[in-house]
This record gives C-alpha cells, sequence and structure tokens, in this order.
C-alpha cells in the first residue's frame, strides 16, 4: 500500500527526500473518483520517474455555485488501492483547511487563455484550477506532473503558469483516454443513466465525424465544425459550445478559414451532466473503427 500524507509539509518532506536520494519525483494531480484515464497518467508519470506522488483533492474554488462540488463522488480508500496498483508510491490527501487555511486570500489568474471554450460558461473555474495547481507544485517542488489531454484548455493554461512562473515543473500531456465506443472517461460518466450514456456518444462521435473528414482532405473551418455540431444535437439536451479553436492560443477560427491544425471542443449537457471532449485536428491520431 502507498504512504498516504495528509499535510502540505509531510508532502514535501517526502518529495525532498526522494529528490536528495536523487531520485526524479512524477506527480498526478487528481480531486478523486479515479478511473483508468487517472491510472493511465500514473503509470505514464513512472515511465519517466521513480517515485509517483498523486494528489487526492476535491478542489472548492474551482467549483461554481450551481456546480455539483456537493455531490463529486469520493472514495479515498478506493482510490488509494487503484493508484497502487498503477505505479504510485505516495498519495498526498489533504483537507480543505490545510489547501485554504484561515485568512488565505491569494489567487492565481491567467489571462486570456480563460476568455473562450469552457471560461464564459464556468466564471472563476480556471483561477480556482490554477490557485490549487500552483499551491501543489509549491508543496511538491520540482516534478515531471502529468495531465489528461480531456481538459485541454486546463493544461494549456497550467502549461502557461508554468512557464510565466518559472516553476520548476515540466508538465506532460496524456492523450484521451476513451471506452471501446469512444466515450471519453470521465468522473462524471457516473452520473449517466443507461440512455443517457448513449446519448453521450454523440460527443466522439461528432468530433470522429470531423476527424475523417479532416484526413480525407477538408480543411475549411466551417464544413468541419458543422460536422460536428451536427452529431452532437442529436444527443445532448443543451450546449455550451462546440468550437474549433487555434490548439495554441485557444481563439476560435472563423467558418471561412482553412486549418492545418486546431482544437475541436466540445462542451454539453446529457440530462444533468456537463460532459467535456476534443480532438485536435493535424495532431491527433484519427479513429480506425467506423463504428465510432
Amino acid at each position: 500500500m502507498v504512504n498516504v500524507l495528509q499535510t502540505p509539509e509531510d508532502a514535501t518532506r517526502a518529495a525532498n527526500s526522494i529528490r536528495a536520494a536523487g531520485s526524479r519525483m512524477g506527480f498526478v494531480p487528481t480531486m478523486g473518483a479515479l478511473h483508468e484515464g487517472h491510472l493511465a497518467l500514473v503509470r505514464k508519470a513512472r515511465e519517466s520517474t521513480d517515485h509517483v506522488m498523486v494528489s487526492i483533492f476535491v478542489n472548492p474554488t474551482q467549483f461554481g455555485p450551481n456546480e455539483d462540488f456537493a455531490r463529486y463522488p469520493r472514495d479515498l480508500d478506493g482510490d488509494v488501492k487503484k493508484v497502487t496498483g498503477a505505479g504510485a508510491t505516495m498519495v498526498f490527501a489533504p483537507e480543505t483547511n490545510a489547501m485554504y487555511p484561515d485568512g488565505e486570500s491569494t489567487r492565481v489568474r491567467v489571462g486570456g487563455l480563460d476568455e473562450h471554450l469552457c471560461g464564459p460558461f464556468r466564471p472563476g473555474h480556471f483561477e480556482g484550477v490554477a490557485t490549487v495547481v500552483a499551491k501543489l507544485f509549491a508543496i511538491v517542488g520540482p516534478c515531471v506532473a502529468v495531465f489528461g489531454r480531456k481538459d485541454y484548455q486546463q493544461l494549456a493554461i497550467l502549461r502557461r503558469m508554468v512557464k510565466d512562473l518559472f516553476l520548476p515543473v515540466e508538465i506532460v500531456g496524456h492523450p484521451i483516454v476513451r471506452e471501446r465506443d469512444g466515450l471519453a472517461l470521465s468522473s462524471r460518466n457516473a452520473y449517466l443513466s443507461a440512455e443517457e450514456r448513449m446519448r453521450a456518444l454523440s460527443l466522439s462521435r461528432g468530433l470522429f465525424a470531423a476527424a475523417r473528414s479532416f484526413a480525407a482532405g477538408q480543411r475549411r473551418a466551417g464544413h468541419l465544425l458543422g460536422l460536428c455540431k451536427s452529431d452532437v444535437a442529436r444527443g445532448a439536451d443543451t450546449i455550451d459550445y462546440v468550437t474549433l479553436a487555434d490548439a495554441d492560443s485557444l481563439v476560435p477560427i472563423e467558418d471561412d478559414q482553412t486549418i492545418d491544425r486546431g482544437v475541436l471542443a466540445i462542451a454539453a449537457r446529457i440530462g444533468k451532466t456537463r460532459l467535456i471532449d476534443n480532438f485536435v485536428l493535424g495532431e491527433d491520431p484519427v479513429p480506425s473503427s467506423p463504428t465510432l
């Protein structure tokens, strides 16, 4: 079983002792409710480091007033067992008052990259993410941190934060892990009924339809976006956005433009559950199965 650490001081001491012994530190920040996608991040971190710490902390500052903080699934014992099998050697599972002690008032905001995609629909979300990850990086110290590319905007923001603040962290983005039928793994999938889960496949189908058209030579942004939107609209109850954006700046691409690379991103609700997904045209491999 891995060593479970509960205070920032204990986590810092453990990470420092690993580096003092000449070993390389891996780090995977999570909010728990772990699934195969998270475990893939742990295994990826272990490939290039000697020890991997996984943080499990449901961060209150990244949830809006009408979001699912209270009902977000929590299973620390189960999560610890899962990461042990994936190769983690430590779990950092702090209480909220350890990460946000009385009187704390500092927030981290990365400007620009939060203005599109999820930013307008989740005000304050990325500030909460950047703040807690900055705290975690300060606690853990120099490390290789692995994040999933399903949260593409989050990954871009954290890379910018690390670069701008000269943090001694190497960030690695891991490809989206999907079910066999194409659904992107997410802790929120547990909220879906059987009927809703079937409709949730509209997100990946839309992405893959556009990806196949791009692979066949289509480059006009509006056409690719339209293919994706039509599939998503068939399954989603409400759509926050279906956007084709510059893969680096996240600025939306105009319909009449042609592209060689861009991120096609979706946020939609199936029932009451908000799901996100994305595909980087010109970069991500196109699924080989015609049924996806």
